[in-house]
C-alpha cells in the first residue's frame, strides 16, 4: 500500500507562450507521518528520437509532509530551446511529472503537448529557422497518462515482495498429485483411444478377409459343381457302353413306331362323323 496518494494535478496556465512558465497545482494525500521529504520533478522531452534532448526542467522537495490531504503549487522554467534539435520544436511532445521518496519513484503523470505557432499562416508554411516568441504550447491536460510504482517507505513492513511469499502446505503434497497428474490422464485416455482404434481397425480387416474367403470358397464350389453336372466326358465312355446305347437307340425306334400306330388307331377311332341330312 502506498503511503503518499495523488489525488490530482491541475495545469495552471494552459495554453501557454512557449517560453512560459509551467505551472502545477498537485494535490496529494499522505496516510502516515514521513521521515524525509517528496521530491517532485518535470522533464520535458525534447525529442522522439533520443533522450539525450531531455531537459529536468525543475525540481522541489515538499517536506516535513503532515498527515492527511496537501496541495502546493509546483512551477517551473520554460525548455533551453539551444538543446532541442529545431525540427523538433514544432508539433507533438512529452512532459513528466515525477515523485520520490528517498530516491524511489513512486508516481509519474505523463502530459502530450503540442507546439504550434499562433497564426495559420506560418502553420501552413514554417520558416526553416523557428520562430520562438511565435510558439505556442497547449498541454492535453485532460488526457494524462499515471503510472504507479510499489517502493518501500520508512519501515521494512512496507517493501513490496521481492520473491513469491512461501507456501509451506504445498510442500506436504505429493509431487505426482500436484504436477503433471492432469497431464498423465490425458496421455493414457489418447493412448487408450489409439489402441481402441487399432484393434476396431483389425477386427474390420479380419471380418473383411473372412468374407473375401467365404465368398470365393462359395464360388469356387459352385464352379465344382457345374463342373460336374455340365460337363460330358466323351473319351471316357468305353466301347461296351456305346453298343449298348446303339442297341437302345435300336429298341427305341421299333417301339416309338409301335406307338405311333396305336396313336393313330385313337385318332381314327374318336374322329367325328359328319351326319347329312
Amino acid at each position: 500500500m502506498s503511503v503518499v496518494s495523488l489525488l490530482g494535478v491541475k495545469v495552471v496556465n494552459n495554453p501557454a507562450k512557449f517560453t512560459d512558465k509551467y505551472e502545477f497545482e498537485i494535490t496529494f494525500e499522505c496516510l502516515e507521518p514521513l521521515e524525509k521529504d517528496l521530491e517532485w520533478k518535470l522533464t520535458y522531452v525534447g525529442s522522439a528520437t533520443s533522450d539525450q534532448y531531455d531537459q529536468e526542467l525543475d525540481s522541489l522537495l515538499v517536506g516535513p509532509i503532515p498527515v492527511g490531504v496537501n496541495k502546493f503549487l509546483f512551477e517551473a522554467e520554460a525548455p533551453n530551446t539551444t538543446r532541442i534539435p529545431d525540427a523538433d520544436i514544432l508539433g507533438v511532445t512529452v512532459v513528466l511529472l515525477t515523485c520520490a521518496y528517498d530516491g524511489r519513484e513512486f508516481v509519474r503523470v505523463g502530459y502530450y503537448v503540442n507546439n504550434e505557432y499562433d497564426s495559420e499562416e506560418l502553420n501552413a508554411e514554417p520558416p526553416t529557422k523557428p520562430i520562438i516568441e511565435r510558439v505556442r504550447r497547449n498541454v492535453l491536460a485532460e488526457k494524462p497518462r499515471v503510472t504507479r510504482f510499489a517502493i518501500k517507505w520508512d519501515s521494512e513492513a512496507s517493501a513490496p515482495p521481492e520473491f513469491p511469499p512461501e507456501q509451506p502446505e504445498a510442500d506436504l503434497v505429493a509431487d505426482e498429485d500436484e504436477y503433471g497428474a492432469e497431464e498423465a490422464e490425458e496421455e493414457a485416455a489418447e493412448e487408450a483411444a489409439a489402441e481402441a482404434a487399432a484393434k476396431e481397425k483389425g477386427e474390420d480387416s479380419e471380418m473383411a478377409g473372412v468374407e473375401s474367403e467365404h465368398q470365393n470358397g462359395h464360388h469356387d464350389h459352385e464352379e465344382e459343381e457345374m463342373s460336374e453336372d455340365g460337363s460330358v466326358d466323351i473319351e471316357g465312355e468305353s466301347d461296351d457302353e456305346l453298343e449298348e446305347e446303339e442297341e437302345g437307340e435300336g429298341e427305341g425306334e421299333a417301339d416309338g413306331d409301335d406307338d405311333a400306330m396305336e396313336v393313330d388307331d385313337a385318332s381314327a377311332a374318336h374322329k367325328p362323323v359328319t351326319v347329312m341330312s
